[in-house]
């Protein structure tokens, strides 16, 4: 059964993480409004954190408005907990991952055209994995 779910142990928070994460051997994809930056690492079941911890980042720069800025933060939320099976079913037994979305657009977007870029995203990460697996 698929959790559609997105609890805090699925986020992205340590600052050595996301340094980590932007540093060179990341792998970067963009789909208008969103881009992806994604890392792979080493996964233990003893780890208390998930396989796959995510990263959401709306700019100030882009969304001048805090209202836009959390309506947006809301949409990549919604968006990806609805379609997170695709990038956990992709990942190989004993790795993990570490994503971010980065919002793109300088303005507000609706909502369908958020959950089919990140569809699309996601679609092409589980791609990567599964070619880097072979």
């Amino acid at each position: 059964m698929k959790q559609f779910t997105f609890p805090k142990s699925e986020h992205l928070c340590h600052r050595s993480d996301i340094e980590r994460l932007f540093a060179a051997p990341s792998k970067s994809a963009a789909v208008y409004p969103l881009r992806a930056v994604g890392r792979v690492v080493a996964f233990t079941p003893e780890s208390k954190a998930a396989r796959v911890q995510v990263l959401l980042s709306v700019s100030k720069r882009r969304l001048r408005h805090a209202v836009d800025r959390n309506r947006a933060k809301r949409q990549l939320r919604e968006a990806y907990r609805l379609r997170k099976h695709i990038i956990i079913d992709a990942l190989p037994e004993g790795k993990g991952l570490h994503l971010a979305f980065i919002w793109l657009s300088d303005k507000p977007e609706d909502s369908p055209r958020i959950h089919t870029a990140m569809e699309r995203l996601l679609l092409n990460m589980s791609e990567a994995l599964s070619a880097a697996g072979e």
